[in-house]
């Protein structure tokens, strides 16, 4: 049984043990952020129910990464683990949507040796098919770089244009833009005209979806696939994200209804800034495709 404390030996909160004691609390939670979390894949599950959805197409499969940010803050070995958790859940179709490298990076790789490296280890996706498209940090390292390193691996990367996904005689639209911030999208040449079939869009920025909407053409989109924000990479209980960057700061995390249209924000694998994540972790989304 402990002895009950004597009030004439008082603990005394000192300036000495509070700073000793915040140190300890603030070292936990840097390692824990910067070691821990930053590696805990968090693989979240939708379903996306879409009008008009070919038979052929119910209950396929979409794994959707982002945000890769090779190598500053992702190791190319924890990119080797990300490739594997994909390869396993045996996608139909992996989107990534943007930002490979990083700019301005204190990378122990080039950026150009970065960007191949990034492409080596996507090229063991295991998938029938891969599509990519830039990021703002993709654009303004060097998009025609991004997009040679990613040839390399057999992933095109769609700049304001769109391509037909195939199963069959049936078909959707995949559409991606150039990014938004450092790059020129244009949606009149990256949305077909007139569809008589789904279209999935992917857009980096999330926050451009209110100018999809806004579009002449926007109305056919059915599902906009996005990335950018990190979720906020970290996020304070009862505050929220820290930092948000520009056109990530209104749609941040997760599934959203803009009337017809879907947008889904993965929070991404990577890190910029500071090499922490915190209640926000690296994931990886299985988006399955279902007829309304």
């Amino acid at each position: 049984m402990s002895s009950p404390r004597s009030d004439s030996a008082p603990f005394r909160l000192t300036r000495r043990n509070f700073i000793l004691g915040s140190g300890v609390t603030a070292a936990g939670l840097a390692f824990y952020a910067g070691e821990i979390e930053r590696h805990v894949i968090d693989k979240v599950e939708t379903s996306i129910r879409i009008d008009n959805l070919p038979a052929a197409f119910h209950g396929f499969r979409i794994a959707q990464i982002s945000d890769i940010h090779l190598d500053e803050f992702t190791e190319p070995l924890f990119l080797e683990y990300v490739v594997k958790r994909v390869n396993d859940l045996k996608p139909d179709l992996v989107l990534a949507t943007g930002d490979f490298i990083t700019r301005g990076s204190l990378t122990f790789l080039a950026s150009n040796h970065a960007a191949y490296r990034c492409a080596e280890i996507l090229s063991t996706l295991k998938a029938p098919q891969t599509y990519a498209i830039l990021g703002n940090h993709d654009a303004s390292v060097n998009s025609q770089l991004v997009i040679d390193a990613l040839a390399t691996a057999k992933i095109p990367v769609l700049v304001n244009r769109y391509v037909a996904i195939e199963r069959g005689s049936s078909r959707l639209w995949l559409a991606g833009t150039d990014d938004i911030a450092a790059g020129h999208p244009d949606l009149d040449k990256t949305l077909p005209e007139n569809p008589d079939v789904p279209v999935i869009l992917m857009v980096h920025e999330p926050d451009y979806a209110d100018r999809v909407v806004a579009h002449p053409r926007g109305n056919i989109v059915d599902l906009m696939l996005s990335g950018h924000s990190h979720g906020g990479q970290v996020r304070m209980p009862f505050y929220g994200p820290l930092i948000l960057p520009p056109m990530g700061q209104k749609y941040v995390e997760g599934h959203f209804r803009l009337g017809h249209m879907q947008l889904y924000v993965n929070r991404g694998i990577g890190a910029v800034g500071l090499p922490f994540r915190f209640n926000c972790p690296p994931e990886i989304t299985l988006h399955t495709l279902l007829p309304r």
